[in-house]
């Protein structure tokens, strides 16, 4: 008999950090690429059918005119819910000064982990 899953909203936030950190990665590198197969790889659903090709490919091309490219990211905290966590981090870019905030949602699926939400402001 095997052992009950760990929910998502149970583990560390170190246990976390090792399924979000190379998800948010994977998505900066592909935003940066305006790579959108690779982009929405890890997305739900839902969230695929909002981030079309067209629309990441707009976003994109306007937050590097702005902003440049993703420079380095912070870990700041994890909110847990019962289907759900939201990941948070201090974000910097390449242009502007200041922080900026990276947060994104992650939902278990069909034993995947995967991006309902995820935003930089």
């Amino acid at each position: 008999m095997h052992p009950c899953p760990v929910e998502l909203a149970q583990k560390s936030d170190e246990e976390i950090l090792k399924i979000a950190d190379p998800i948010m990665d994977n998505l900066m590198q592909a935003s940066t690429e305006i790579d959108h197969e690779r982009h929405v790889r890890d997305f739900t659903e839902r969230l695929k059918s909002l981030v079309t090709k067209d629309y990441l490919e707009k976003v994109c091309r306007q937050y590097q005119a702005e902003k440049g490219y993703f420079s380095k990211r912070e870990f700041i905290g994890i909110f847990r819910r019962p289907t759900s966590v939201a990941i948070v981090w201090k974000q910097w870019f390449t242009k502007p000064q200041g922080e900026f905030v990276a947060e994104m949602v992650l939902v278990e699926q069909n034993s995947r982990y995967l991006v309902d939400h995820v935003m930089i402001f």
